[in-house]
């Protein structure tokens, strides 16, 4: 669960390449393409030009390197020819990638075009719910510090968090100990320690937080019907407070 600085050393390189990958995206008209389509460039991205390995593919049975979770889609969206990037939707882009053995995660939801001013506020939101987050990271903090600053900032903006999924300690494995819940009291869980590594990803609910699962077993929905949003970083504990490894250019506006 903790990492030594050589460790850190190596999930900063991870982190690194994983950041270029949405640098690469940002670039990107999304409208007209398929899931299928930004999933296969994402492939050829990272295991071409960066040298290293999508870890999502692979696992749990999982065939793709990406989700991609459009509107309604709270997460798992899975990659298809048939679903298009129209104007207006929004869409999260959740991607892993693992290089000298240790795996980083990383997820934005991009606006495409002209969307309603009702989903560019839940993206937002979402997103300032995310750095609400990261910001109560620090050594001698609680893991419910995270959750309850999140779940605040959704709930004075009149929406919801989800409950059923959460961020996780990351390394050498994709999942490991602790569970970062986007919801919680301050002062609650565990103690954050000097070179935790974990992930803190808020899925944030236009209605309600109530979510189910279709019939793909994968992809998980808002059950009415509302737009969701994401935003994830992997992040480390320092003895400063926090060091977030998957940055991008340009968001540094947000901290």
């Amino acid at each position: 669960m903790v990492k030594s600085p050589e460790e850190l050393a190596l999930m900063r390189i991870s982190g690194r390449l994983l950041a270029s990958v949405f640098e690469l995206l940002d670039r990107l008209d999304l409208a007209g393409l398929s899931t299928l389509a930004v999933n296969d460039l994402v492939e050829d991205f990272i295991t071409g030009d960066l040298a290293a390995r999508p870890a999502s593919k692979g696992q749990y049975g999982y065939k793709y390197v990406l989700n991609a979770s459009l509107n309604h889609v709270v997460c798992h969206g899975v990659p298809t020819s048939s679903d298009i990037i129209g104007n207006g939707d929004i869409i999260n882009l959740d991607i892993t990638l693992e290089k000298n053995g240790f795996i980083t995660d990383s997820s934005k939801t991009y606006v495409v075009g002209e969307a309603s001013p009702a989903a560019r506020r839940l993206v937002r939101i979402a997103q300032e719910a995310m750095w609400k987050g990261i910001r109560q990271v620090k050594p001698g903090a609680h893991l419910g510090d995270i959750g309850h600053a999140i779940d605040k900032h959704a709930k004075a903006n009149g929406c919801s968090v989800v409950r059923e999924y959460c961020g996780h300690g990351i390394g050498r494995d994709m999942h490991e100990e602790p569970q970062v819940l986007n919801y919680g009291r301050r002062g609650s869980g565990p103690r954050l320690r000097e070179g935790m590594v974990f992930t803190i990803e808020p899925m944030i609910n236009q209605g309600s937080r109530n979510v189910e699962t279709e019939d793909d077993g994968w992809t998980v929905v808002t059950r009415d019907g509302k737009l969701s949003a994401q935003f994830e970083h992997t992040v480390a504990v320092t003895a400063e407070g926090v060091e977030i490894l998957t940055l991008r250019q340009g968001e540094t506006q947000y901290r």
